[in-house]
């Protein structure tokens, strides 16, 4: 009787979950940031980073269907 541990687990689920966190917190951010007049770099810096996100999101998920 051997011992085989089992298959390894994929990490883009936990990236996948983490991308959509990153979305929606630079979103949220964006928006708020707007809405008490902080400066315009501070928006646009939001808003880069909601778009990184937003591409790591799809990567991942294209990914993710493509192992299946």
């Amino acid at each position: 009787m051997t011992f085989e541990p089992p298959p390894p687990r994929s990490a883009l689920t936990l990236r996948l979950v983490l991308a959509c966190f990153g979305v929606g917190l630079w979103v949220t951010a964006a928006i708020l940031f707007t809405a008490y007049d902080v400066p315009v770099g501070w928006v646009i810096a939001c808003v880069v980073l909601a778009v990184v996100a937003l591409v790591d999101l799809v990567i991942v998920a294209w990914r993710k269907h493509a192992d299946k």
